[in-house]
């Protein structure tokens, strides 16, 4: 039988061209909105009724990249440069982390996400068959993917591209499809050519979207250009990665060629302000990005790099930062942040029935 609820006197936000909020009525049936208008629907019988008076109505936050179980190191490495804080405080330490860890860290950062408004996480991590199990529990919805790093031995790294194929064939669709998956080779400086080729190969094989970290730091960069003539951007489309739907988790350095390559590809890129000002990373170029019709969304990443999972900050962060650095005061509107939060978020995860009340 179909359950049929009803907002009525409730403020919602649409962020149509013409309005940011529409005053009125919603239906609700099953997981389904199938009524939004300043009218009273035609029936309302049989249907649970809430008064949304004094009440704001807007769509679940959709954060775009993290590491759930890193609630566990909230705190544990600060003010450190992102190297030093991830090979002298982080792998460390995370290489210590059990499944069991890795199911209550991530435990505690969707609680403290579902207390937050966010309705949708996408997460990388190890020991992801753990993390899905949270999601699946809890009733959130989960773009869950197992991210590789490949410095390590070929027997190891088969081993650890195996289990990502493995992951994202068992989980996608699952949780009544809460649950869908992704290919993350973690990032071109952690990650050889010909390894990252496989996991593009992979992408194809199981018809997958691709995340990784791209373009975080300066240094990054220059490594890169160091050992393989090229910037990340070249060189990932070199090895096929934006052959593949593909989300880039900060992208802070990028040249106006780069841009226009992304825009190509149609890539999305993962905005992660609290972590890039966290790590003295930089701030990426997000009003160019926009402008050249790049889909731009938000994340907190990990809370050991934020230090928390607060979506509404990340949105506040958007807006103001790059006011600040610019000069312009509508260069990241109110109205654009919030798309950044919900609907862009949802477009950069594939996901086209989620991210707006309609």
């Amino acid at each position: 039988m179909t359950k049929k609820w009803i907002v009525k006197n409730g403020t919602f936000a649409v962020l149509e061209e013409g309005r940011s909020v529409l005053k009125g009525y919603m239906v609700v049936e099953d997981d389904r909105i199938t009524y939004l208008g300043e009218k009273a629907p035609e029936s309302m019988e049989d249907a649970d009724t809430i008064d949304g008076t004094h009440l704001f109505f807007m769509p679940g936050l959709v954060n775009t990249h993290g590491h759930a179980a890193m609630s566990l190191l909230r705190g544990y490495g600060d003010d450190l440069a992102l190297q030093v804080w991830l090979q002298e405080k982080m792998w460390p330490m995370e290489a210590k982390f059990t499944a069991d860890d890795v199911y209550w860290g991530a435990s505690l950062s969707v609680v403290e996400m579902i207390k937050g408004g966010t309705t949708t996480f996408v997460d990388m991590y190890d020991h992801m068959d753990q993390v899905a199990k949270v999601v699946q529990d809890s009733g959130m919805r989960g773009v869950l993917t197992r991210g590789v790093i490949g410095l390590c031995s070929a027997q190891e790294q088969m081993q650890k591209l195996s289990d990502a194929i493995a992951f994202a064939k068992d989980w996608h669709g699952q949780a009544g499809g809460r649950i869908t998956t992704m290919i993350s080779p973690h990032a071109p400086y952690t990650c050889p050519p010909d390894f990252i080729e496989k996991f593009v190969q992979a992408a194809h094989d199981l018809d997958l979207p691709i995340h990784t970290h791209m373009s975080e730091t300066t240094t990054e960069v220059a490594q890169n250009v160091e050992d393989y003539g090229l910037r990340p951007v070249a060189h990932l489309e070199k090895l096929g990665v934006f052959s593949r739907p593909t989300l880039l988790a900060h992208a802070v350095h990028l040249t106006d060629e780069e841009i226009e390559v992304l825009a190509r590809h149609q890539v999305a890129v993962s905005h992660n302000p609290g972590s890039n000002l966290k790590l003295a990373s930089g701030i990426a170029r997000v009003p160019d990005l926009l402008k050249a019709g790049v889909t731009v969304s938000l994340g907190t990443d990990g809370p050991a790099s934020n230090n928390n999972l607060d979506m509404f900050e990340e949105m506040r962060l958007a807006a103001l930062i790059h006011k600040g650095v610019s000069g312009d005061p509508t260069a990241i509107p109110a109205s654009e942040a919030l798309r950044m939060g919900t609907e862009y978020g949802a477009k950069s995860i594939f996901l086209d029935q989620i991210g707006k009340l309609a």
